[in-house]
């Protein structure tokens, strides 16, 4: 197998755009559509966020945009407009404000007092001009700060997990199921491949927003055996003007604008070039064909070419437009479809009983680019099928990371529990010697190693510093 990376900017979708890279908390970096593996009467959509989230990024960690709309879209008749959409609005609570603590004390419950801060959330459901609320004032789970905030995290985490008609949702952090070797910054490892096969995503949490739904619930006329195919994008919508005052407040008026937007994996980033990212990310899928001329010769073949003269495959590329455009026929292209870059799920498949990471390629038509399971190797499918493996070139391109770093859940919403925080920094440590004491402490660097060194010094400054008293430290200083 012939290990390399794909193009600059692959993380699935992950800080893909100028503008959404200095916007995080509304940065989609991925979206999976497929059959519920232990419900396959049901659908289940989960659109991640935020992300390369440190996980010892305290005291304020990731929230979602308060205020924002997060929706996931369905088309269930291929005309490229939203049938259905699921909206998420999100409002911050403190508890006490006087304090800079995310958690006060020990935290079980979602309730406690003791977490002084908590995201609550809207759900609803929009057909046209009708829209249904399916929770309301849901809280989000908690960041995952550490055994002795939150000694039974996992009960934390499933008490979000709410109940809604014929399914379930759940909205908070976890464990970034994407998984790919993120040397593509370097030239496309430049040609050396003594390096391949480093997950760069490992140990990094996002924001998951999951919803669970039966499969007749999205379907067109409400019939999933006549109208099995839907189609799903994510994007995230803020109001116009952004208002801070002088006295450090922030509010928000005026329209709401979409700034981030994604369907299928790594189109933004290998197919859009840097000069349309954000443009894409504002436009809609009914006017997609504005885009055809980056999918039908794209880039990321040419520099394939140039670095490992591996073959161009000959244009124009219907074979892509295929998959990033109009479905597969045969498999999730519906009748009448209008090209316009979306996931695509043929819901009348059933789960495969042995799932395969190749997907489609590897004959399991459960799997991408059928919808999108967490499993689903996406990085080495989308390579094999831009260097032509569609039409009669076989290959077997691969960036060396098969699977994620741990495994995933086997019920709703499937994801695996976020990072803790001091448990396992993805960034280095180093350490910081004590003073007038044997023995040092090891503290991450960057940012949540800032946080953590400062607070670490403010509680010696109060308690005088080790073995002193306040009135020592005063005449020490003076």
């Amino acid at each position: 197998m012939l290990a390399l990376q794909a193009a600059p900017s692959l993380a699935s979708s992950h800080r893909e755009a100028p503008f959404v890279a200095a916007q995080p908390q509304l940065d989609s970096t991925d979206l999976y559509a497929f059959v519920s593996p232990d419900k396959a009467d049901t659908v289940t959509l989960i659109s991640n966020w935020i992300p390369f989230e440190e996980p010892a990024g305290g005291p304020n960690f990731y929230p979602f945009a308060p205020g924002a709309h997060y929706d996931i879209n369905i088309d269930n008749n291929g005309d490229a407009k939203p049938d259905i959409i699921y909206r998420w609005v999100f409002r911050n609570q403190y508890k006490n404000p006087k304090t800079f603590l995310y958690n006060t004390g020990p935290v079980s419950s979602l309730t406690d007092a003791t977490l002084n801060f908590t995201q609550h959330y809207t759900l609803t459901e929009i057909r046209g001009t009708r829209t249904t609320t399916l929770v309301r004032d849901g809280i989000v789970a908690p960041s995952n700060v550490g055994a002795a905030s939150m000694p039974n995290y996992s009960s934390l985490w499933n008490q979000a997990i709410y109940t809604i008609s014929g399914g379930k949702t759940f909205a908070g952090p976890a464990d970034d199921p994407f998984f790919l070797d993120l040397r593509v910054f370097d030239l496309l490892y430049g040609a050396n491949l003594k390096e391949v096969g480093n997950d760069s995503l490992k140990g990094f949490n996002i924001h998951a927003l999951a919803i669970q739904v039966p499969t007749s619930a999205i379907a067109a006329s409400g019939d999933a055996t006549k109208n099995p195919i839907v189609g799903v994008w994510t994007t995230a919508e803020r109001q116009s003007v952004q208002i801070t005052s002088k006295t450090g407040n922030a509010s928000s008026n005026g329209t709401f604008v979409q700034v981030s937007r994604l369907g299928m994996p790594l189109v933004n980033e290998v197919v859009v070039p840097v000069g349309s990212k954000d443009y894409f990310n504002a436009s809609q899928p009914k006017d997609d064909a504005q885009f055809l001329g980056a999918v039908t010769d794209p880039e990321l073949p040419h520099l394939i070419n140039s670095v490992y003269k591996l073959p161009v495959p000959a244009t124009p590329r219907s074979d892509l437009v295929s998959v990033f455009l109009t479905g597969v026929k045969g498999l999730n292209q519906p009748a009448n479809v209008k090209p316009s870059e979306q996931l695509r799920l043929n819901t009348a498949i059933p789960p495969s009983a042995t799932p395969n990471r190749l997907g489609v390629l590897a004959n399991d038509n459960a799997g991408f680019p059928n919808g999108r399971r967490l499993t689903d190797d996406v990085v080495d499918v989308e390579l094999r099928v831009v260097e032509g493996a569609l039409t009669g070139s076989k290959n077997t391109l691969g960036d060396g990371v098969d699977a994620n770093d741990v495994p995933f859940q086997a019920s709703f919403p499937y994801l695996a529990l976020p990072h803790a925080g001091p448990a396992a920094s993805p960034v280095a440590t180093t350490t910081v010697k004590r003073v007038n004491n044997a023995g040092a402490w090891p503290v991450a660097t960057g940012i949540a190693g800032a946080v953590a060194l400062l607070a670490l010094l403010g509680w010696a400054l109060r308690r005088g510093g080790p073995g002193q008293s306040g009135k020592r430290r005063m005449n020490a200083a003076a």
